[in-house]
C-alpha cells in the first residue's frame, strides 16, 4: 500500500512538473516573441473545455505553491494562469510573491503592471513598467506598455511622447514600431 502511494506521488509530481515546465516554456516563448500585450485577455475568447483545463491547471499549481511557496516557476505559472483567466488581484498577489524571489524579472513585473492596468491602477502599472525597463534596459514590452498607459489612461502627452521615443530607441525594428511612430507623430501634433 505504501509503495502504491509513493508511486502515485511520483506520478503526480512528474505531471505537475511537466505542466509547470510546459506552461513556463510557452509563456517564455510568447514573451520572447512579443507575447505580452498591452491588455489582459478578453472574456469569451476561450472554449468551455479550455476554461475547464485552465481551472484544473490553476488548481494543480495552487497545490504546488501551497506545498512549496518558494517555487518560483510555479508562482510565475500560477500568476500567468490567473492573468489568462482575468483574475487580476490574484495575479498581482502571486506575481508579487514571485518578485520577492526574483525582483529583477522584467517579464513578471510587466505582467504585474498589465494586471494593475486591468484594475485601473494606472500609477501602479506605470511604476511596474518603469521598474521592469530599469531592471532590463533591453526589455521592449515594458516600454510599450508604459507608453500605452501614459497615452491612453493617464493622458499625459509629454510623458507618452518620451515613452514612445524610448520604445523606438530600444526596439526600432519591432513589429509595433510603425504603430509607435504613428502614435508619436499624433501626440507631437497634439503637443503643439
Amino acid at each position: 500500500m505504501q509503495r502504491d502511494k509513493a508511486f502515485l506521488l511520483i506520478i503526480v509530481a512528474f505531471l505537475a512538473g511537466f505542466i509547470i515546465g510546459a506552461v513556463s516554456g510557452i509563456k517564455f516563448y510568447g514573451s520572447q516573441k512579443g507575447g505580452t500585450t498591452s491588455s489582459a485577455p478578453q472574456e469569451g475568447t476561450v472554449s468551455p473545455q479550455a476554461k475547464a483545463d485552465q481551472a484544473q491547471e490553476i488548481a494543480q499549481l495552487e497545490e504546488v505553491v501551497k506545498r512549496d511557496p518558494e517555487n518560483l516557476q510555479a508562482l510565475i505559472s500560477l500568476g500567468n494562469g490567473y492573468f489568462d483567466t482575468n483574475q487580476y488581484n490574484k495575479a498581482i498577489e502571486t506575481y508579487r510573491k514571485a518578485l520577492k524571489i526574483d525582483p529583477k524579472n522584467a517579464d513578471v513585473r510587466t505582467d504585474t503592471g498589465i494586471m494593475y492596468r486591468s484594475i485601473k491602477d494606472y500609477d501602479a502599472a506605470a511604476t511596474e513598467f518603469r521598474q521592469a525597463a530599469k531592471d532590463n534596459p533591453a526589455h521592449v514590452n515594458s516600454r510599450f506598455n508604459l507608453a500605452i498607459v501614459l497615452q491612453n489612461d493617464k493622458k499625459d502627452i509629454t510623458a507618452a511622447i518620451a515613452a514612445w521615443e524610448d520604445f523606438l530607441r530600444v526596439a526600432p525594428t519591432d513589429e509595433r514600431a510603425g504603430m509607435a511612430k504613428a502614435q508619436l507623430e499624433q501626440l507631437k501634433g497634439l503637443a503643439k
